[in-house]
């Protein structure tokens, strides 16, 4: 007989990509555009978390039928995101209000960075506030970027947060493992019960710039050196060098619940572009029953 199939991870977006759509023309207005782009799910990440704000996502639930994967904390005050130093009671009010059970740290206190005993003491913070958490019924998740994959004896910074803060669930970044020089795929499977949430986020080399390519024949080797550097981009999924149904498959089977689109840069595109052509080629990958 054979086991059950894994559940299949909803795709939302990560609001980080709307922050300036929601600051021009309000929550309501932007969730309503998003709908009709086809997405109905969403993290929420650098949006300022007001009274107003909370009301109108809370809202959404009813006017649009829409739902939140997550919501964003920090560490520490004093970034986009509410600090669990100053702003725990909140962040579990909101977190109530808004219907989720995970709340994700999208990135460490740069001071965690200084040495492997400043990274430690960010494991250890975080796996309190985990347990804090907890009481609550949330789980609190981190999210990872390439520095992460700094070595730390035999392992990583990530292997570090894995085994010091177990209490801890991950949010992994597609793009951000492979910018790390890790395979998306294994690393989701090595993280099966831990990692709750997934982005899907394309990574692309791109072409060189016709005026670098002038200042390499000029003999400028420094311009030739940094634009070479910079070829590395955030593209929309399926644009990109990525494998999504593999990386989609190890997500269901490691137990993911949420695929949150996410595009750092859009390069000149307008970001309900660059939705849109995500949603397309992911429904044409065979996932338009994730929506």
């Amino acid at each position: 007989m054979s086991g059950a199939e894994p559940a299949k991870g909803r795709i939302g977006v990560q609001a980080m990509m709307l922050a300036g759509e929601i600051a021009e023309h309000g929550v309501t207005a932007t969730l309503g555009r998003v709908v009709d782009t086809g997405y109905r799910t969403a993290e929420i990440s650098q949006v300022p978390m007001t009274r107003a704000n909370v009301e109108a996502f809370a809202a959404a639930r009813d006017g649009l039928g829409f739902s939140y994967a997550a919501i964003s904390a920090a560490l520490t005050s004093g970034g986009s995101n509410d600090g669990i130093d100053t702003a725990f009671d909140k962040i579990v009010d909101d977190a109530r209000t808004l219907g989720v059970d995970l709340v994700r740290i999208g990135m460490l206190p740069p001071s965690g960075l200084r040495s492997l005993a400043a990274f430690e003491e960010v494991a250890d913070r975080a796996e309190e506030a985990a347990h804090r958490f907890a009481e609550h019924g949330i789980t609190l998740c981190y999210h990872n970027h390439h520095v992460e994959f700094i070595r730390a004896g035999a392992g990583t910074l990530l292997d570090v947060m894995v085994e010091r803060a177990p209490s801890v669930g991950l949010e992994l970044d597609a793009f951000w493992i492979a910018r790390g020089g890790r395979d998306p795929e294994r690393t989701i499977t090595a993280s099966a019960g831990r990692v709750r949430l997934v982005h899907l986020k394309d990574y692309r080399i791109a072409w060189p710039s016709a005026a670098a390519l002038d200042a390499q024949e000029a003999g400028d080797a420094a311009a030739w050196s940094a634009e070479l550097e910079g070829l590395v981009q955030f593209t929309e999924v399926g644009e990109g060098a990525l494998d999504w149904r593999a990386i989609i498959a190890a997500a269901d089977a490691a137990g993911v619940q949420h695929l949150l689109v996410e595009q750092d840069r859009l390069y000149g595109r307008d970001v309900w572009e660059a939705l849109a052509l995500s949603r397309r080629n992911l429904v044409d990958l065979g996932f338009g029953d994730r929506f």
